[in-house]
C-alpha cells in the first residue's frame, strides 16, 4: 500500500511554515539510550507530537502536532492541527489548517482517515484536551481523505467528541463522548449512522477505546471520576467490552494509572502506560491472556501514548525531552521485532480473557 501523493516535503515549505515566531520544531538532543530498552530513534524535523498512529503501510504516521494557525491553547500556547508524516521525517503534510484537533486514525486501506476537530466550533470555549471537567465542548469527528479533501462531518452537536478509531474491517468506528460531565463509549458506522452507545456508567469514565482484531471487541481505560483530582496520577484500569455492551472484562488489578491500552497486531498483547510515580510514567507491553507484562521504555521522565506498527515491527511512543512535566514532548520509534507480536503471531480473541465486570465493579 502507497499513500500518495505528498503535498510537500518536510525539508521545505513544511519547516518555513513551523518556523515563525517561537520555534515548533524542537532542537532538544536525544536522551542517552538506556541498554535495557529496545534500539530506538526519535524522529526528526517534526514539530512536537504526543499522540501518533501508524497507517497500515508501517511507514506514515498520524498525529495532532503544534501548528501556528490552529488556535491557541487556553494558556496561550500553541494548538495544535493534524499532520501526517513518514517515520524517517522526510515526509509530512497538514490535513486541517484551522480550529484545534485531537485525535486520528486511518482506515484500513490507508487512504481515509478520521480525525476530531473544532473547526466548525470556534465560537465554543477553547477548553483543554487534557483536564476532563474542561473538555473542549463542539469537538467533533470528520473523515477525509489523506490531505483534508471529500470532508464529511460525522458527528453534529456541542459534546465532547474525541479519542476515535477505526476497526480492523473498515466497517466501524469507536470513540469517546462526553454528555453532561460523564463520559462513555459509543460505536458507529464509518459514515456516520447508527450510533450506539456501549457503556453507560455514572462513577466510571470510559474512553480512548480501540477495537481488537476481530472488529467486535474493544479495548480502553476507565477510571472513576470520585478519583478524578483527589488521587495523584488517577488510578485507571484497562478493560475490554463486546461492541454491543457485552462481556465487559477487567484486565488490570492494581490501584495506579494503567492507561491508553492498544491492542498489537497479534491480537493477544497491547502496550499501555504505567504511572510509576506522579512524573515518571512508562510503556508496558501487557498480555489479555494473563500472561506477565513487560517494561518497554526507562527515563526519569514521561513516556506514553504508544502504538505498534500494523506489520508488528515498529513502536512509536512519545517522550518528554526536557526537565518539567510535558516538556518537549517528541516522537520516537523502537525496533519491537524481538517481541513476536506481530500478525505472523495472531490469535483469535478469547472472549474469557480477563475478569468479568459484576454489576457491583460497574456502579
Amino acid at each position: 500500500m502507497t499513500l500518495k501523493p505528498l503535498v510537500f516535503p518536510v525539508l521545505g515549505a513544511a519547516i518555513a511554515l513551523f518556523a515563525t515566531g517561537r520555534a515548533l520544531i524542537a532542537s532538544e538532543t536525544v536522551p542517552p539510550h538506556d541498554p535495557r530498552e529496545l534500539p530506538s530513534y526519535m524522529i526528526p524535523n517534526i514539530p512536537d507530537a504526543a499522540e501518533a498512529y501508524w497507517a497500515p503501510d508501517s511507514r506514515h504516521l498520524i498525529a495532532q502536532t503544534r501548528d501556528p494557525r490552529a488556535v491557541p491553547t487556553q494558556s496561550g500556547g500553541p494548538g495544535a492541527l493534524t499532520w501526517i508524516f513518514t517515520d524517517d521525517g522526510k515526509e509530512m503534510w497538514n490535513v486541517n489548517d484551522h480550529g484545534q484537533d485531537g485525535c486520528s486514525f486511518f482506515f484500513p486501506g490507508g487512504q481515509r482517515i478520521v480525525w476530531t476537530s473544532t473547526r466548525d466550533r470556534m465560537d465554543m470555549p477553547v477548553g483543554n484536551w487534557s483536564d476532563s471537567d474542561n473538555y473542549p465542548q463542539g469537538a467533533e469527528l470528520y473523515s477525509s481523505d489523506l490531505h483534508g479533501s471529500q470532508l464529511q462531518r460525522l458527528t453534529d452537536n456541542e459534546w465532547y467528541e474525541a479519542e476515535v478509531s477505526v476497526s480492523p474491517d473498515g466497517q466501524w468506528i469507536t470513540f469517546g463522548r462526553q454528555i453532561d460531565g460523564k463520559m462513555d463509549i459509543w460505536v458507529m458506522r464509518a459514515d456516520g449512522t447508527d450510533e450506539f452507545q456501549v457503556t453507560r456508567t455514572d462513577d466510571w469514565q470510559e474512553g480512548a477505546p480501540f477495537f481488537m482484531s476481530d472488529s467486535e471487541h474493544i479495548i480502553f481505560r476507565a477510571w472513576k471520576r470520585t478519583d478524578y483530582k483527589k488521587v495523584r496520577p488517577t488510578p485507571m484500569t484497562v478493560f475490554t467490552i463486546r461492541r454491543d455492551g457485552t462481556n465487559w472484562r477487567r484486565h488490570t488489578y492494581d490501584n495506579g494509572m494503567n492507561w491508553h491500552p492498544v491492542p498489537a497486531p497479534d491480537g493477544r498483547h497491547y502496550v499501555y502506560v504505567k504511572a510509576l510515580t506522579e512524573t515518571n510514567w512508562e510503556v508496558y507491553l501487557g498480555d489479555l491472556a494473563g500472561g506477565e507484562h513487560r517494561r518497554l521504555t526507562y527515563s526519569d521522565g514521561l513516556d506514553l501514548l504508544a502504538h505498534v506498527s500494523p506489520d508488528g515491527r515498529k513502536m512509536n511512543w512519545a517522550r518528554s525531552t526536557r526537565p518539567g512535566f510535558m516538556q518537549g514532548i517528541r516522537t520516537f520509534v523502537m525496533d519491537v521485532s524481538s517481541l513476536g507480536i506481530g500478525p505472523e503471531n495472531a490469535v483469535p480473541f478469547n472472549p474469557s480473557w480477563g475478569e468479568p465486570m459484576t454489576a457491583e465493579l460497574r456502579q
